[in-house]
């Protein structure tokens, strides 16, 4: 199970983010969200890793959920003095020092333009860039994985150059194939399944990134670097 920052149950709010200072949000009667301060942002992201690694060894929690810059905390029961438990995650977050994980490198080879590139257009329109130049920047990173969520097996993903960040579409689309490979805000990825996305399309990966019947199901893991191999490049 994993968690983002787009958390649709109700949430109560108990500790209001401040400059510098994390917030922690009342999710259910068991669940405590505590999500870090600042830019979606790997310093941030590495110490998130750290406070999992923390709240995993309390006696009391039955799951913790690293999701990206944001830790979900579930307890085995509904603890009597919420506040306590807003102090202990606070204190951990402020004392937890950075870690970084050691993942392994995953190379995906993409089809870049053709059929299914639906928003390379609206990329190039929004960036002031050329299709080549924008397909280039694509390949050109390195990124890294902060966390699974959204759909089985679907990494968030960190490292997109700013030049070619694209906001997520008021209207998603509603048939985008599995397999394509995404720009949303300042996030790429590779859509899990085939249906609505509201993120925008510029190429298309066959390899398998979720496999149900394998003993380790999901492709990528948090703490690990992807690189997009162009395979074509059709414009």
């Amino acid at each position: 199970m994993t968690v983002t920052s787009n958390i649709l149950a109700p949430q109560r709010e108990i500790v209001p983010a401040t400059k510098g200072q994390a917030r922690v949000s009342f999710i259910g009667a068991r669940s405590f969200l505590l999500e870090a301060p600042g830019d979606f942002a790997l310093p941030a992201q590495r110490r998130i890793w750290a406070l999992s690694r923390t709240v995993r060894l309390w006696t009391d929690i039955a799951e913790v959920i690293p999701g990206m810059t944001n830790l979900l905390a579930i307890f085995k029961e509904t603890p009597e003095d919420p506040e306590i438990i807003v102090g202990r995650l606070l204190g951990a977050w402020n004392n937890a020092e950075s870690i970084d994980l050691a993942g392994k490198t995953i190379e995906i080879p993409v089809h870049y333009g053709g059929e299914y590139a639906i928003d390379l257009p609206a990329i190039c329109d929004f960036s002031g860039l050329s299709d080549r130049e924008v397909v280039r920047i694509h390949y050109e990173a390195t990124y890294r994985v902060f966390a699974l969520g959204s759909a089985p097996g679907f990494g968030y993903l960190h490292g997109l150059d700013p030049r070619i960040y694209m906001p997520r579409k008021t209207v998603p689309s509603l048939r985008m194939e599995k397999g394509c490979v995404t720009i949303g805000g300042m996030q790429t990825g590779v859509a899990m399944l085939t249906g609505p996305n509201g993120w925008n399309s510029l190429g298309y990966a066959e390899l398998q990134m979720f496999d149900p019947t394998s003993p380790t199901p999901a492709l990528m893991a948090p703490g690990d670097a992807v690189r997009f191999v162009p395979a074509r490049i059709e414009l």
